[in-house]
């Protein structure tokens, strides 16, 4: 009788730790992204308001 040594398949494996990279890598460079514009997004939010304030008196 012979034995086989049955090798396990770690492609699933593989293929999920680069699906994670993946995808922490996408939310770094988003997270990065809105913290480079928040001033801007502030000042648009100022001259909004600023705006409103105008119209409503």
């Amino acid at each position: 009788m012979t034995e086989e040594t049955q090798e396990k398949d770690y492609s699933v494996y593989y293929i999920a730790l680069v699906a994670i990279i993946a995808v922490s890598v996408l939310l770094t460079v988003k997270s990065s992204e809105s913290d480079k514009f928040a001033p801007i997004k502030d000042q648009i939010n100022e001259e909004h308001r600023l705006m409103n304030i105008r119209v409503l008196n």
